[in-house]
């Protein structure tokens, strides 16, 4: 990639920064909208050096999106040859027709290599993956295609659970609205955590979600199935994390065996009860952290787990950080100023003026597939055997 930076110069001062979205037909709507409202909306509240969208395609011809919607091309990708500081390629439905033109892939290599960083959001990893950008890397896509893309492309390091992987100057992110997280993330490695944070508020965005934070959550997750027992006990357990929750607990207030339990879990949530309540006790304690200032022992309680170090190793476990250091990270993310405490509802129904937290051990940077399931492997080959 190129370290030039894409900046553009007009006259003396006057400096911007180009990101070149690459669109097709069959692309998602969203994809290119997050981008490109995300970036406008930092220019308006001061980016400097601004930056200018380029919805670059093939022929410079209109695209016709997922939707139905017609975009205007602006630039053909056969015909730049001017530096950009990022080359995004957009996700949708018509990935794999883009993946299959020779010529769309071509000009996309060949931008990449006048480009400062280069992006895929969705499924344009599919895109990125045949230009050979990601052999050998990690990346991600949205979590419906991840193992189609890992399966195609074996030299990829297919994670499909964050939000958006960087890896060195290539990133990915998953489906859709992750394209508002990754670009987030551009803005504050071009401009400051201060105007990244900014952007995040004017697009109502309810938080500046971190990389590895999961494309899935529990709380979104819904029982696909009509079984009525499964469907109470999710309810149940959503609402009383800090109850017995094990296996045997549940088993009776479903009026079932502990075996057929276990059965229906697996069968409709692809989890055994004890990894389904361990994953929505994590994300409610993660949520906690987030919106509180509860100490960890009371997060810990509240959520059902036994102890701070219970949280610490489940938390280790879904985003491979401490507590403490992801409390940390959305911190660093809220809006600066002073507040004051909040004053949380007690079981009791009171409040209570929450204490200061116990700071978690130190923990070593965890690999770089320790925060995911990896589905691809790195082993060199090309694109379908």
């Amino acid at each position: 990639m190129s370290d030039s930076g894409g900046w553009v110069a007009y006259g003396e001062e006057m400096r911007e920064r180009v990101v070149l979205v690459v669109g097709y037909d069959g692309a998602e709507l969203i994809d290119i909208a997050c981008v490109s409202s995300s970036l406008d909306f930092a220019n308006r509240i001061g980016a400097k050096p601004p930056y200018r969208s380029v919805l670059a395609t093939p022929g410079g011809h209109s695209i016709t999106c997922d939707s139905g919607l017609r975009l205007h091309g602006q630039e053909s990708l056969e015909r730049w040859h001017a530096p950009v500081d990022t080359v995004l390629v957009s996700g949708g439905l018509g990935h794999e027709q883009a993946a299959a033109n020779p010529l769309l892939v071509g000009h996309v290599r060949r931008l990449a290599a006048l480009a400062r960083r280069v992006a895929s959001v969705c499924t344009g990893a599919t895109v990125l993956a045949e230009a050979g950008l990601l052999a050998n890397r990690r990346a991600t896509s949205h979590w419906m295609y991840a193992e189609q893309l890992a399966s195609s492309y074996p030299d990829v390091l297919v994670d499909p659970e964050p939000i958006y992987i960087r890896d060195g100057d290539v990133a990915t992110s998953g489906g859709v609205t992750s394209a508002l997280d990754l670009t987030l993330s551009f803005i504050e490695e071009d401009h400051g955590m201060a105007l990244a944070r900014g952007v995040a508020l004017g697009m109502v965005a309810y938080l500046q979600r971190p990389g590895t934070q999961a494309q899935m959550s529990m709380f979104l997750t819904r029982c696909s199935s009509d079984d009525l027992v499964v469907r109470r006990l999710t309810n149940h357990i959503a609402g009383h994390l800090a109850d017995d929750l094990n296996a045997a607990a549940l088993a009776r207030l479903s009026g079932v065996s502990e075996r057929h339990l276990s059965r229906l879990f697996l069968t409709y949530l692809d989890a055994t009860p004890a990894q389904y309540v361990r994953e929505v006790r994590t994300e409610a304690a993660a949520h906690l952290l987030t919106s509180t200032t509860l100490p960890l022992s009371a997060v810990a309680r509240r959520c059902g787990f036994g102890s701070t170090e219970s949280l610490r190793q489940a938390f280790l476990a879904r985003y491979a950080v401490p507590p403490s250091r992801f409390r940390a990270e959305r911190r660093a993310a809220a809006p600066a100023g002073p507040h004051p405490a909040p004053r949380v509802p007690t079981s009791a129904g009171g409040s209570a003026t929450p204490d200061h937290d116990v700071p978690d051990p130190p923990v070593a940077s965890p690999p770089a597939t320790a925060g995911g399931r990896p589905t691809g492997r790195g082993t060199p080959s090309s694109r379908r055997p």
